[in-house]
């Protein structure tokens, strides 16, 4: 009886437990009810035989047992209707989220299609901008074209006149001795003909030898005459575009002939300045195909800056009372081509400075003395018109070297 009625207490107070549990949980009230239910029907089951013997209840053992199976059933039926409940607010908060899945899915492809129109524009923007700034800078570059090919000519022109001085000098010398032996072979001419007078006593081998003379002079002048035509021709060349014909060239005569150009350029705006000019041109050295105006063009930069360098340290008192200004050019073939040296000893540089020569613009001359573009288009020359190579060599205080590597182009 006692384990009956232990067992009994302790199903009913687990039911009265859950019961209570299940109101704390939202929609769990269905449970709630069916445990009231079920926790009703055991009590009615349980407590019959008392209710009867006080009178309060007399029913048959089918209906008692019925309270008992109804008791059993109400907790199934409310934990199925409960799960039903739970299913279906579940597809229906599915259902909501599909469908707003739906509708931000279709916001976002709204908002993709935006996206992709305002890429689009910005797109042709962008090509629209690129195609003006591309004619902007086309524009730009061809400005900066003009102005180089201006810059250029400037420099052709400058050192054109650096060489005017040295032309008329050299000039002055073939023309001296054109009109001198022109006044001697007009001596011998009159001498000549005052012989033929005399007639049968005239000394026919005196006039042989007048002949001689004529003949001489005549050749002399004539060979003057077509230096002083040389110089001028050189000059000519210099200042005429560059057309790219390659032609053999003798190196040693345009190295020699710029190189005495340059110094009597010098000299005509310095009177007290004197150098040493010392050549050593080797005797085998081949005709190469070059641009004769160019390279005579780098051989006349290249000359002026040693004597400049070379003036420069004589008038700063750097090289002390026993310096002697000088500049030396070499010239020996090498594998392929031919290699002219033009050094000094002059002011030198330094490193830093021997990195910036063939720069665009770079010149370490005071302002308004030089442009900076002498060396980079001797460079642009050398390097690029003829496949060569120029290079410096240089200590600062004690002279520079400059190496150019012209290849016999085939």
């Amino acid at each position: 009886m006692w384990a009956e009625t232990g067992s009994e207490l302790v199903a009913l107070s687990e039911l009265i437990r859950v019961t209570v549990l299940s109101w704390r949980q939202r929609g769990a009230n269905i449970i709630g009810f069916g445990m009231g239910g079920a926790l009703f029907c055991f009590l009615l089951f349980f407590a019959y035989d008392r209710l009867e013997g006080a009178g309060f209840l007399k029913l048959d053992q089918t209906s008692v047992h019925l309270f008992y199976i109804i008791g059993v059933c109400c907790v199934p039926i409310a934990m199925s209707l409960y799960l039903a409940r739970t299913f279906v607010a579940t597809q229906r908060r599915l259902t909501g989220q599909l469908l707003e899945i739906q509708r931000l899915s279709k916001q976002s492809f709204g908002q993709e299609q935006d996206r992709q129109q305002l890429l689009m524009k910005q797109k042709d923007m962008l090509a629209q901008q690129v195609a003006e700034r591309t004619a902007q800078l086309q524009q730009s570059l061809d400005e900066l074209r003009t102005t180089q090919d201006q810059l250029v000519q400037k420099e052709k022109m400058a050192s054109l006149g650096e060489l005017t001085a040295g032309i008329a000098h050299e000039i002055q010398n073939p023309l001296n001795f054109v009109n001198n032996f022109s006044e001697v072979s007009t001596e011998l001419v009159k001498e000549l003909e005052e012989e033929r007078e005399k007639g049968a006593d005239r000394d026919t081998e005196l006039e042989a030898e007048l002949l001689a003379d004529l003949n001489l002079n005549l050749s002399k002048i004539s060979h003057h005459g077509q230096r002083a035509s040389a110089i001028v021709r050189s000059m000519l060349q210099h200042s005429r575009t560059s057309t790219g014909q390659r032609e053999p060239t003798d190196i040693n005569e345009l190295a020699d002939e710029y190189l005495r150009l340059s110094y009597h350029g010098l000299r005509a705006k310095e009177k007290s300045f004197n150098a040493t000019m010392d050549t050593d041109f080797a005797a085998d050295l081949p005709s190469v195909s070059v641009v004769g105006q160019d390279i005579g063009r780098v051989l006349l930069n290249l000359f002026n800056n040693a004597f400049y360098a070379v003036q420069q340290k004589y008038l700063s008192g750097a090289g002390g009372a026993g310096y002697q200004p000088s500049v030396r050019v070499q010239t020996r073939a090498v594998p392929g081509g031919v290699e002219v040296r033009v050094s000094d000893n002059g002011v030198g540089m330094n490193e830093e400075v021997a990195q910036k020569l063939f720069q665009p613009f770079f010149t370490t001359k005071p302002a308004g003395s030089g442009t900076g573009l002498g060396l980079s288009l001797s460079y642009d020359i050398i390097t690029k018109g003829h496949g060569g190579s120029l290079r410096a060599e240089s200590t600062e205080g004690e002279g520079a070297t400059f190496i150019v590597m012209i290849p016999n182009a085939r």
